[in-house]
């Protein structure tokens, strides 16, 4: 794969699995928050569109709040698998985006984030793993993933450089919305 800067008018954004029964318990979860929080208002103001799922929702629980409000219009894909892409209808809404750009963020990330990262690259689509907005129980699990995912050749990256190459400059409407997001993170 070629280096590329991701594109506002070719990316989709999945958020894989932030259940009220696991994401207490990943390590630094407010730090996860304030990075989902970014994405999500910069994916909102951007119409950059969004995919939801959730594991096993009997056991884990649904969406917490704090996302569900931020995305009220997308329904979660229900998935017991843990890569997304054999959940049904995951496949079918990816590719109804026409995007060709997919950023990942979800927990955890040793296992339904890359799991889904390894799977969807072996199709040939273009992942970007967001490292700051993704987490596991434990971060040396987190680390190894990420590693791995690198090792494998997917893009890793952060939330707040998704957003400044969604916006590409400064000075604009958007960015001007974006910017106390951005000044908010620690």
């Amino acid at each position: 794969m070629r280096p590329e800067l991701l594109d506002r008018n070719r990316s989709a954004l999945v958020l894989i699995d932030f259940q009220e029964r696991l994401f207490p318990h990943v390590y630094e979860p407010q730090r996860v928050l304030a990075r989902i929080d970014l994405l999500l208002f910069a994916a909102n103001l951007m119409k950059i569109p969004m995919l939801l799922t959730e594991q096993y929702p009997k056991g884990l629980g649904n969406t917490i709040e704090e996302i569900r409000k931020g995305i009220p219009e997308v329904q979660p894909l229900v998935k017991i698998d843990f890569s997304c892409v054999p959940a049904p209808g995951f496949r079918d809404r990816l590719m109804s985006l026409h995007r060709d750009q997919i950023v990942l963020a979800g927990i955890e990330t040793h296992v339904c984030v890359a799991q889904t990262a390894l799977d969807l690259a072996s199709r040939g689509e273009n992942v970007f793993v967001v490292a700051d907005a993704t987490a596991s129980r434990r971060p040396l699990d987190a680390q190894i993933a990420l590693r791995r995912l690198d090792q494998s050749g997917l893009i890793i990256t952060t939330a707040e450089a998704v957003v400044f190459e969604w916006l590409r400059r400064a000075g604009t409407e958007e960015f001007k919305a974006v910017q106390p997001k951005l000044k908010a993170l620690v």
